[in-house]
């Protein structure tokens, strides 16, 4: 292998990192290869590649290094004390590749493949166990990375590629997601059962507009549509505790912090009273999300179309 030195200026890797990555990622197997072998020929076949490409990718990988990375004598070749230092880090990297690409094949496998699935916190105590329980009786193998969050921080993550698809309330509506509406909750107004509205079975939500409200925090969806609500109603909630979780405002309320809008609870809870709201129409859609544009895996799309058709039927009754 003819090995020739020229007076072009060499890569820093100070100063060009990125220009360094891109100019040996492509020749760490063609080196790993010349160096398991120490012989350029054996290794241009076994890469099925001409002898000529591959000596002249080494003679160009040590000059970009600077360093002589090979002693040679004759047809074959052997490691200087650069080359095997550089030897371990290439067979390191080389490990790294091929492990993130066993990793990314396993996830789109259709029968064992994994599904990034997000979803609020209000559905995790029964509507989505139910949904994994019924999609896993055709797809027992398919694995799931569930994320419980709130609306907001959900769509941050599906933007960011985190999530394959979520779960969440108001439906998003943004340029770059398709959304698509499932199903409809009731809101119902949340008293202590010793409230002067305890008696009743249903009510206006104007009636609570001197009440104190517990909400979740901003940015959670039923926060938002708490306040849409009220403001429709015609007023501003006076708000005594913002929380993260619906069960915890529950308890609040048959503490007596407060009132507060929620959806129906998996478990009756002692304590409070649940109201029919009558005026204005209390209710959260509920929508599954995906970023536009995004090739699904097979996993991936078979639990979006699933989702799809429980369209109507989402929510345990």
């Amino acid at each position: 292998m003819a090995h020739e030195r020229s007076s072009e200026v060499r890569l820093s890797p100070s100063g060009y990192e990125e220009d360094i990555r891109a100019v040996l990622a492509p020749r760490l197997a063609y080196f790993e290869a010349v160096a398991r072998h120490e012989h350029v020929t054996r290794a241009a076949q076994e890469l099925g590649v001409p002898q000529s490409t591959l000596s002249r990718a080494m003679v160009r990988l040590e000059h970009d290094l600077g360093v002589d990375l090979f002693a040679r004598r004759g047809r074959t070749v052997s490691l200087t004390h650069a080359g095997r230092s550089f030897l371990g880090s290439a067979e390191r990297a080389l490990a790294e590749v091929e492990k993130a690409a066993e990793s990314v094949r396993a996830d789109a496998d259709p029968a064992t493949g994994k599904v990034a699935f997000g979803f609020l916190h209000t559905m995790g105590s029964e509507t989505v166990p139910a949904l994994i329980r019924a999609f896993r009786a055709d797809h027992p193998r398919v694995r799931f990375q569930l994320v419980q969050n709130y609306g907001e921080a959900m769509i941050e993550r599906l933007r960011a590629g985190d999530l394959d698809l979520c779960l969440t309330s108001p439906v998003p509506d943004a340029p770059d997601l398709v959304a698509r509406r499932l199903d409809e909750q009731r809101l119902r107004l949340v008293v202590p059962d010793d409230h002067r509205l305890a008696s009743r079975r249903r009510v206006r939500l104007a009636e609570a507009a001197d009440e104190s409200f517990v909400t979740l925090e901003p940015g959670y969806g039923l926060r938002r549509i708490t306040d849409d609500l009220c403001a429709e109603a015609g007023f501003t909630p006076r708000v005594a505790f913002e929380g993260e979780e619906a069960e915890t405002l529950r308890g609040l309320v048959a503490a007596g912090l407060g009132v507060a809008l929620l959806p129906p609870p998996a478990v009756a809870r002692p304590g409070v009273v649940e109201l029919t709201v009558t005026a204005p129409r209390a209710a959260r859609e509920i929508g599954v999300a995906w970023l536009d544009g995004h090739q699904d895996t097979p996993p991936v799309a078979a639990f979006k179309q699933f989702l799809l058709s429980r369209r109507g039927h989402l929510l345990p009754d």
